[in-house]
């Protein structure tokens, strides 16, 4: 047992190394007597607390729980020796003696100068330097720890910290952040990562697509599950194999015939099946792996500038101002017509899960139409839902990848706003005015993002954010209108093509490792020199 005048070393607080305690003779056998702390230790523990090593409290208690320790229970640490991991030495170089030095030296040489040009004695500026001391180390602090009161707080610790919950906005410096000793991030891996998701503003590669039509209400840009993009080119259609690189014209028309719409077939096993439609009316359906026309399907009365698949239903729309559903397994194709637009049907979109069909018009409305009602009637002139809120054609039809019933629409250069619905009860739940003409929207499919192109007289493209819409990126490059827009089939490479006859690649959304492939299009244009440029021709 101790005695009562043992004496405790006391460490100096700008020391960084405590001193280890005393040796101490310990009876073997102790009784529950000896066991009781005495005064004098009391009073020793209440002094060593001033320093941050223990309280009162504590050491009664550690006293009397014994000095034999359970070999199953390891503690944090000795009363005496502080925990390594609990130290904050962001502190050390803050608060050491060198940097005190340093701060009186730089203070002193000050009121000399200051002294010697206004003729006062040194003891009038004693008061001035204690100031200075302070003002200049809680800026010292403030930049070195990000916080003016960490100059204060203990260096040593003798308890194991309760690991801190940061908040999601809280940061650091960025001198805290490079160099702190203490490696503990203040953002979650997970949230740093999502946040630190870089969008380039320049496009990974550009395609030269001579002849690319400068018509609003045509659809020309088709990426397919194959990974091979369709363009129509005046009279012809070429594809281009994102992964070999690999150009070729799959067919061409005659005379003032034009393509006014091309669209890969999202069937199972039907990626290599592509519907163009004419400007005479016309539908026909390729076999792109033999390079040959399957058939053409006859209904239109003028041009069929947009073409929607459902399965091995294909649907038309056309200037013509009706919508032909066109099974085209059958010998007998046309199934039914769809007649409530007014003027030209521009925009053509089946959900993704194929119960109901977006259409949308020169006539500024906007139709749904449930898929139930196909093959039930001829002819058909009342939609689920005629919503008239846009004041220009709407082109622009995307439907939410991730939340069912959710659509965006693009409105015209008279209208130029997105806008949301709920395709459940026809509801508009928002619009943004987004300062320019409306000509494609493409959902992304990891993350809760939108994209939009846009005309005169931005002639870009714009990352949103959903719901808050607010812009997350503006992609610049085209020098007129983007009128397409078609995404990668694993999601993350989205091309737009645009009226000054280029096709640009941008990495826009954020991977997707559930469709990501060996082989991948992301990967073959990720290594593509971003100054890379090539005719689709």
């Amino acid at each position: 047992m101790a005695s009562p005048s043992a004496e405790v070393r006391r460490v100096p607080p700008s020391s960084l190394l405590v001193s280890p305690p005393p040796s101490r003779n310990v009876s073997r056998k102790r009784s529950h007597n000896a066991l009781e702390v005495d005064q004098g230790k009391v009073s020793s523990a209440k002094k060593n607390a001033a320093l941050g090593i223990s309280s009162a409290k504590k050491s009664r208690t550690e006293a009397s729980s014994g000095a034999s320790c359970n070999s199953n229970k390891k503690n944090a640490s000795d009363r005496f020796i502080p925990t390594r991991s609990a130290m904050n030495l962001d502190l050390v170089q803050c608060n050491s003696p060198d940097t005190a030095a340093a701060i009186e030296a730089a203070t002193k040489s000050g009121n000399k100068r200051s002294s010697g040009d206004s003729g006062t004695g040194t003891s009038s500026s004693t008061a001035a330097e204690d100031e200075e001391k302070q003002i200049y180390k809680k800026r010292l602090a403030s930049a070195l720890l990000g916080k003016e009161d960490d100059a204060n707080h203990k260096i040593l610790k003798f308890t194991k910290a309760k690991p801190a919950i940061a908040p999601p906005d809280s940061f650091k410096s960025t001198l805290q952040a490079r160099f702190s000793h203490n490696k503990m991030s203040a953002v979650p891996a997970a949230a740093a990562k999502k946040l630190n998701r870089h969008v380039p503003s320049a496009p990974i590669k550009v395609l030269d697509a001579p002849e690319l039509m400068n018509d609003y209400y045509l659809n020309l840009l088709s990426w397919g599950a194959n990974d091979v993009l369709a363009v129509a080119l005046g009279q012809c259609v070429y594809l281009w194999n994102a992964v070999t690189g690999d150009i070729n014209e799959l067919m061409g028309l005659e005379g003032d015939e034009y393509v006014s719409s091309v669209q890969w077939s999202d069937a199972a096993g039907g990626s290599a099946h592509l519907a163009i439609g004419t400007s005479e009316s016309v539908v026909q359906l390729w076999d792109v792996t033999a390079s040959r026309q399957v058939r053409t399907m006859n209904g239109h009365s003028s041009r069929v500038g947009a073409l929607a698949w459902n399965s091995y239903v294909l649907s038309s729309g056309s200037r013509d101002s009706t919508i032909i559903h066109h099974d085209v397994r059958a010998r007998q194709h046309q199934l039914s017509t769809l007649a409530s637009h007014e003027q030209e049907v521009c925009g053509l979109q089946w959900s993704p899960d194929g119960t109901m069909l977006a259409s949308g018009g020169n006539d500024n409305a906007l139709c749904l139409w449930k898929a139930g009602s196909i093959g039930t009637s001829r002819s058909m002139q009342t939609p689920a839902h005629r919503l008239e809120q846009h004041t220009a054609a709407v082109k622009a039809i995307a439907w939410c990848p991730w939340e069912r019933n959710l659509l965006a629409t693009g409105g015209g250069t008279a209208d130029r706003t997105i806008k949301f619905w709920n395709t459940t009860n026809g509801a508009m739940l928002n619009s943004i005015d987004t300062g320019s003409q409306v000509c494609s929207l493409l959902w992304s499919a990891t993350e809760k993002e939108l994209l939009s192109s846009h005309g005169y007289s931005q002639n870009e493209l714009c990352l949103w954010k959903y719901p808050s819409m607010t812009k997350v990126k503006e992609l610049t490059g085209h020098t007129s209108r983007v009128l397409h827009l078609a995404a990668s089939p694993d999601g993350e490479t989205v091309v737009s093509g645009a009226a000054d006859e280029t096709l640009r690649f941008w990495k826009v959304f954020g991977p997707n490792r559930k469709a990501r492939k060996a082989g991948s299009s992301a990967a073959e244009l990720s290594s593509s020199s971003l100054s890379s440029v090539m005719s689709i021709r």
